[in-house]
């Protein structure tokens, strides 16, 4: 033995998150594919009146409260803001800041951001990964992408229709 850094474990679970949502606000959708421990599950859910990035997260949230607590978890999403913020830690300078952005403004869908931060404490670690979504050409990670997008958007479908009145 060298002495050297312990290298990194490759992740034991893998969760692919996606959220749909038409316009600024509405009916929305959120799909999550996750694998661990030799077995995959399909979580997906709708909200009446959200947005898209809402959808985003809570798709990850619900991913990473899934998987058992203690994994090494890779998330792919296709939302380049949810990935930035985790992997940039935009959210400790929004937590300094009183949880305000650098605008000095709210920061949007606070709930979300600490039930997210809440969920990556229960694993030993989480990478994040941008994946492109809605793409053409294949890529190592287009299925469960295409997967979870299939989700939120059946979900999305869902939550527009209009609900059926119980009999009396």
């Amino acid at each position: 033995m060298n002495g050297g850094p312990v290298p990194l474990s490759e992740p034991e679970a893998h969760a692919y998150t996606d959220g749909a949502s038409g316009g600024s606000r509405g009916p929305g959708g959120y799909g999550a594919v996750v694998t661990w421990r030799g077995k995959t599950e399909e979580i997906s859910g709708s909200e009446q009146d959200t947005t898209n990035l809402r959808m985003e997260l809570t798709a990850a949230c619900v991913a990473l409260e899934t998987i058992d607590q203690g994994h090494v978890v890779a998330v792919y999403s296709d939302s380049s803001y949810l990935v930035n913020c985790m992997r940039r830690r935009w959210h400790a300078m929004w937590r300094e800041n009183g949880w305000l952005n650098y605008r000095n403004k709210p920061v949007a869908n606070r709930d979300l951001w600490e039930r997210l931060l809440e969920a990556t404490q229960r694993h030993q670690e989480v990478r994040w990964r941008k994946v492109k979504g809605h793409q053409e050409t294949q890529g190592p990670h287009k299925s469960g992408n295409d997967r979870a997008d299939a989700l939120a958007v059946a979900a999305k479908k869902a939550a527009k229709r209009p609900s059926t009145p119980s009999p009396p």
